[in-house]
């Protein structure tokens, strides 16, 4: 097998390919052939030391995979040698074969190509948690985006219109606010990425011209640093503000004004959610099933790169130059 080691703490051209022997299932677990693997942004904290999991050196990173059912470990049910399957790793994902615990192994639709799969839950689940679970998002009311052009950030323009928000889009140049239009944004926003004072008092003003005096209903935030106090100035009376990341920095909130809007600041942590609330993670996935089957959703996937490449894709993303999704496909190209 190959695998794409980070073997010392740094940014991706640190990455190292490597051939080792393929792995063997445990109890417990299956062997997958990995066809495809998501590129997320933690992954390219994760190599730098700088995310919540610090898993042992040497490893590959890649948070989600999907592939092909190649052996199956003792004691394991429910599965058969040619499966599709896809699976939130954590890391070890940017490798051609991986064993994981069965049970946090997906069946696949018929429909759905690896490609679209390794590009899927992460990005949809977290969105579907944040306005479903944690906003409880209903249809007509207004839904900000921050970040929208990005992995998060677009699954939830595609996520909010399903469900029937009016969605404004927040971005950082004319680019990300075309791309943000063309799957479904009602109105964009185009900030500077760099904001002073008079620059977050704009964007304010920005959101407020167009949702009105009861101002946003809920606020996904993806991006935080200067961007976050002027959404949250934006937020209408019992508004949502959804936290779900930082790589513009966490930014310093008055606390204030979360009072002065009766509004509420909700954390957004899927990835530990799926571990305490295994039946909601479940449901909600084969409802994101249903959306991609009835084209209501479909994973925006601008570019694909083979795994000796992947380090140039985690170089685009670290920079926050990226529209929708990167995926990693296993390809010896």
């Amino acid at each position: 097998m190959q695998a794409l080691l980070s073997v010392a703490p740094g940014g991706p051209e640190t990455l190292e390919l490597t051939t080792l022997p393929d792995p063997e299932p445990g109890k417990g677990d299956l062997l997958i052939g990995v066809k495809a693997a998501g590129v997320n942004f933690p992954d390219t904290l994760i190599i730098r030391d700088l995310y919540q999991m610090k898993p042992p050196r040497p490893f590959a990173p890649g948070g989600e995979i999907a592939g092909e059912v190649l052996a199956i470990g003792e004691g394991v049910t429910g599965f058969k040698v040619g499966d599709r399957v896809l699976a939130l790793t954590g890391s070890g994902g940017f490798s051609t074969h991986l064993t994981i615990k069965a049970a946090t192994a997906i069946k696949l639709p018929d429909t759905m190509s690896y490609e679209d799969a390794a590009c899927f839950i992460f990005t949809y689940g977290t969105s579907y948690h944040a306005l479903k679970d944690r906003a409880a998002i209903q249809p007509g009311e207004t839904l900000l985006v921050l970040g929208a052009a990005g992995g998060v950030g677009s699954a939830a323009i595609e996520l909010g219109k399903a469900m029937g928000a009016q969605v404004i889009a927040g971005v950082s140049s004319p680019e990300k606010a075309d791309f943000c239009r063309q799957i479904g944004a009602d109105e964009t926003i185009v900030y500077p990425r760099d904001m002073d004072k008079t620059a977050q008092k704009f964007f304010a003003g920005e959101i407020k011209a167009l949702v009105g005096p009861g101002g946003v209903d809920v606020v996904y935030d993806a991006v935080g640093g200067a961007c976050a106090e002027p959404a949250l100035r934006s937020m209408a009376w019992k508004g949502r503000y959804l936290v779900v990341g930082f790589p513009a920095g966490i930014p310093n909130i008055p606390l204030n004004l979360a009072l002065l809007k009766g509004c509420q600041i909700v954390g957004v942590f899927w990835g530990a959610s799926v571990f305490r609330e295994p039946q909601t993670h479940a449901g909600n996935v084969q409802e994101l099933f249903k959306l991609y089957n009835s084209a209501r959703i479909k994973p925006r996937i601008t570019a694909q790169y083979p795994l000796r490449r992947a380090p140039e894709a985690l170089e685009l993303l670290a920079q926050r130059s990226v529209l929708g999704k990167l995926v990693v496909t296993m390809t010896k190209e």
